[in-house]
């Protein structure tokens, strides 16, 4: 039987981690990021389409546009609504396919976790200085490497 998403989160230890590298190939339409731990050696690899590597890649190059983008426009839906995206977590790997969470803190407080594909969680990482990412133990070691 799956495990219900979350799952994880509830009974796992969660490392800190951050994008250590991103994978261009333009003649290819899988792309890859690579998410590493802060204090040790593992690094996992995660499969993304081309639109989200190049929401990624366009932000680390510090390119701009003279209109926002998708997750240029999550980013500023969450500050006009007084939220805040305090967390992103990787929190499972089923079948080959990462699971993420996107924990955002309310205007009034309350806390709220969405679903989310990584590669969405990371395209709005680069965007929101300060949040922390964090992979569980267990994606770790499974996927890490």
């Amino acid at each position: 039987m799956p495990r219900p998403l979350g799952y994880a989160a509830v009974r796992m230890e969660f490392r800190a981690c951050y994008l250590s590298q991103i994978l261009i190939d333009e003649s290819s339409t899988n792309q890859f990021i690579y998410l590493s731990e802060v204090d040790g050696t593992r690094r996992i690899p995660i499969l993304i389409g081309p639109l989200e590597a190049g929401a990624i890649d366009r932000v680390i190059k510090k390119q701009s546009f003279p209109r926002p983008l998708t997750h240029d426009l999550l980013v500023t839906m969450l500050t006009k609504l007084g939220a805040h995206c305090r967390l992103i977590r990787i929190v499972d790997l089923r079948e080959g396919t990462f699971f993420a969470q996107l924990h955002v803190t309310r205007a009034d407080g309350t806390d709220l976790i969405l679903d989310c594909r990584p590669s969405d969680a990371i395209a709005l990482l680069v965007r929101l200085p300060g949040v922390t990412l964090e992979i569980s133990e267990d994606v770790l070691a499974e996927a890490g490497g």
